[in-house]
């Protein structure tokens, strides 16, 4: 798909990748609506360029649609969706409480199934648009210390699946960007334990943003950022019990560097 003059929505968009995104749709000439909690951050990102923004809680069916209705009647129909917002939080089985759980749901995974929802049918109807859902490696791997975050990303990579599969002959394109490290506010310090030992290369939000329009103008499903993550890829789907004892080892090691720290 060609961008110009397309009209593409951004959540999560006052910072990080989703930023980067802004920024990099609006210089191929989109028209772009940036979408976040942070309503003021929304609009600070909007107004370099020349775009809207929106106050949304993403993790809210009603706010999705007003997001949806708003950009529609100020940009017109809506060609691009991309659900890029997502929080973390770490974690484990026993210790995360069940409302982190729903929280974490409902903002990684039901937020996209929400513009799914409200921006799927007048695509369908215009024979065109494109969806885009920021999961991780970790829904495609998984992440140490990350239980909740490594569920609803693998759930985001299995509707974004889904998705192109059922729609591609309907004119709607699907990509799914799965990315390792990047250096934003939900990484944190890029020399911790885990930034060290299982993020990978650490790309700045830029390149990520460079990647993304790449595969929309050549309507790839899966953006990787680095070329490791083939590799890792690989070696789970090719020997998945050697896989998980070398995350297990991983683990160990994660552990024994954050024992030390302490």
């Amino acid at each position: 798909m060609d961008i110009n003059g397309k009209v593409a929505v951004v959540t999560g968009g006052a910072s990080g990748i989703g930023r980067a995104c802004v920024r990099a749709f609006a210089a191929k000439g989109a028209k772009v609506a940036v979408a976040d909690l942070d309503a003021e951050g929304a609009q600070a990102v909007a107004a370099e360029v020349g775009g809207v923004g929106v106050g949304c809680n993403v993790g809210d069916e009603a706010s999705v649609n007003a997001l949806v209705e708003q950009v529609g009647a100020v940009l017109g129909p809506i060609d691009v969706f991309y659900s890029n917002a997502g929080i973390s939080t770490g974690g484990d089985p026993l210790s995360t409480p069940i409302a982190v759980w729903e929280e974490q749901w409902q903002v990684n995974l039901m937020a996209h199934v929400y513009a799914v929802r409200a921006v799927l049918p007048g695509m369908l109807e215009r024979g065109s648009g494109y969806l885009l859902h920021t999961a991780s490696m970790a829904g495609i791997l998984t992440s140490n210390h990350n239980l909740t975050y490594a569920v609803t990303k693998h759930a985001v990579v299995g509707l974004a699946e889904w998705l192109s599969i059922s729609y591609h002959d309907k004119g709607i394109r699907v990509s799914c960007l799965a990315p390792l490290g990047v250096r934003t506010p939900m990484l944190g310090d890029t020399n911790s334990a885990f930034a060290r030992n299982a993020a990978g290369p650490i790309k700045e939000p830029e390149e990520v943003a460079s990647q993304v329009c790449e595969a929309i103008e050549s309507e790839r499903f899966l953006i990787l950022t680095d070329e490791i993550a083939q590799t890792w890829m690989e070696m789970k789907t090719n020997d998945l019990e050697r896989w998980l004892k070398g995350m297990r080892r991983l683990q160990t090691k994660i552990e024994t560097e954050l024992g030390e720290a302490d």
